[in-house]
């Protein structure tokens, strides 16, 4: 029989319609990667110039910018859809609100190899990767217009990817997104009532009852969340209380590396390479806010970074739309177990 289940920290159903379920193979789904060529392709080497000038880069000894001999670069979006420049100018249109769009669009392309997937690099370019990540949300939250930055992947033309080189983005912007502030909210709830952290809450139950748990290591934990919204939802957090990605050490970047790799790997094996996003919550830019000053005090306390993983093997349909709804034919127990079983 299908069962609905809360998920406590987007305060939404879902529907796990077990009565449907299908076993990992048979998910079909539509080519990865859109065949493009390395000489077409404008993220390979010997195609800088066909980049805007990068920002951030982890260079082979000797290399000059903006040309060959790159591991990875970051560069700012060619069609960016919010942009440095400007004033935020807020302002009201009736009851409508209108700010302009300031904000950051940048392109992590994360090695020069055009066919590489996360799950078979070499550890040291993974780290360089996610090292990038916190590099550049550090740097951006400099920026006092900006409340957060959303580092996101699209794998495969299905997931959203234009180009099938190797490449994540992230984008700033002025306001906190809906689906992080509703988190940040039940968060800070969460933890006012029971002065515990929500995810440390989540992480140590899904521990205790291991039936949804594809790894735990010694820094990180991965998971098929209880109330997944897709089949092999994966959820990746810290083991251990952390709020903000930004300020997470070399050690721990080495830790959060490994655990990308191995996810990954893990949904390319079971899955044969299916298309997927994930996307990074971290902590919103604290900075002052007039008529709030006490706004993030318990941010730190309340707060746990993690990453979610959605492969890209169903679609939202009318029913979705409409009621908000969520319908899941692989239960998170048999899809975890697929996965833990995969090594």
């Amino acid at each position: 029989m299908s069962e609905l289940r809360h998920d406590p920290v987007q305060k939404r159903w879902v529907i796990i319609a077990a009565e449907r379920a299908k076993r990992p193979k048979e998910f079909a789904h539509e080519e990865t990667v859109k065949p493009t060529s390395p000489i077409a392709c404008p993220f390979c080497p010997g195609n800088e110039d066909r980049t805007p000038p990068e920002i951030y880069a982890v260079r082979e000894e000797g290399s000059k910018p903006n040309s060959p001999g790159w591991k990875l670069r970051v560069i700012p979006n060619k069609f960016p859809v919010l942009k440095v420049e400007g004033e935020l100018n807020r302002r009201g249109l009736g009851i409508y609100d209108i700010i302009d769009g300031i904000g950051a669009h940048e392109v992590i392309i994360e090695t020069p190899d055009h066919n590489a997937h996360i799950g078979d690099m070499p550890l040291e370019d993974v780290f360089n990767i996610v090292k990038a990540y916190r590099e550049r949300i550090s740097d951006l939250h400099k920026d006092q217009r900006l409340r957060y930055v959303l580092i996101f992947k699209n794998y495969g033309a299905v997931a959203g990817a234009s180009l099938g080189h190797p490449h994540s983005q992230l984008i700033a912007t002025p306001i906190t997104p809906r689906t992080v502030a509703a988190e940040l909210d039940s968060a800070k709830e969460h933890y006012l009532q029971k002065e515990r952290c929500l995810f440390c809450d989540i992480i140590n139950q899904e521990m205790a009852l291991e039936e949804r748990i594809v790894f735990v290591k010694e820094r990180f934990v991965a998971f098929c969340p209880f109330a997944s919204r897709f089949p092999f939802e994966i959820c990746l957090l810290p083991r251990y209380h952390h709020h903000d990605f930004s300020l997470t050490s070399d050690e721990d970047l080495w830790a959060f590396a490994d655990a990308l790799k191995d996810i990954l790997g893990r949904l390319k094996r079971v899955l044969n390479n299916p298309p997927y996003n994930f996307m990074l919550h971290t902590a919103p830019n604290t900075v002052y806010r007039p008529g709030r000053p006490f706004y993030w005090e318990t941010l730190p306390y309340d707060w746990h970074w993690h990453l979610e993983i959605i492969p890209r093997l169903t679609k939202i349909a009318g029913f979705e739309w409409g009621s908000g709804f969520y319908i899941n034919p692989v239960p998170p127990e048999s899809a975890a177990e697929a996965l833990r079983n995969s090594e």
